[in-house]
């Protein structure tokens, strides 16, 4: 396979690659990555010494590519195909990269916050700095819900912000329930999981949801 990226089925970042790949049937083999592993962490890093998910590996043309947004990019580049995940045009590839980061650095990263809190040991949680991305979350689906409003996706038609805001969103709504206080972004998120790319992320994420801490 030319394609291979390294990464959990049930990461953020991780889910969003996927969902660009199933968007245009791009074929790639996803290499499960076990962090918990030593052996696994450590050939990661030889790899990619930062030690984040994910990491596209392309064989084809000896090239590895980390960080979700710049795979995409990537993939759009040099394997496109019908779904135009970044515009061609640059105002809107500008704007399209714009909501791409939103959705990674305010909706994505406390919700991550939120649940690695869960996983430290016991006397060792972050009360303060829970408070802290809880009010950030609360502060990004705000916005989620006044700009976007009525729009199909998040840029008009669908694109690479809209990988970014489906896992990110799905997410954030099972640690910061939003649909009573957010309906907009909510019923965005309801079309997102609606949407066939989505829908197989969450198929391959289902075996192993049990390791998502509920509290």
């Amino acid at each position: 396979m030319t394609l291979v990226l390294h990464g959990h089925p049930l990461s953020t970042f991780v889910q969003k690659v996927t969902m660009a790949f199933y968007e245009n049937k791009t074929p790639f083999e996803l290499q499960f990555l076990d962090l918990g592993d030593e052996r696994e962490r450590t050939a990661f890093r030889e790899m990619w010494p930062i030690g984040k998910m994910p990491v596209l590996h392309d064989t084809a043309r000896k090239q590895t590519v980390p960080e979700a947004s710049i795979i995409i990019e990537y993939l759009a580049q040099h394997y496109p195909g019908r779904v135009e995940l970044v515009p061609k045009d640059p105002d809107l590839a500008r704007q399209t990269r714009f909501r791409d980061r939103f959705f990674d650095l305010y909706v994505a990263v406390p919700m991550q916050k939120i649940v690695t809190d869960r996983l430290r040991p016991v006397g060792k949680n972050d009360p303060y700095g829970v408070e802290e991305a809880r009010a950030l979350l609360k502060t990004a689906l705000d916005m989620v819900d006044g700009e976007i409003g009525g729009e199909e996706w998040a840029m008009g038609s669908f694109s690479m912000a809209d990988c970014s805001a489906a896992p990110a969103l799905s997410y954030a709504d099972r640690v910061m329930p939003f649909a009573k206080s957010h309906p907009n972004a909510h019923a965005y998120l309801q079309r997102l999981r609606k949407r066939a790319s989505f829908v197989r992320v969450l198929e391959e994420a289902a075996p192993y949801e049990k390791n998502f801490p509920t509290k």
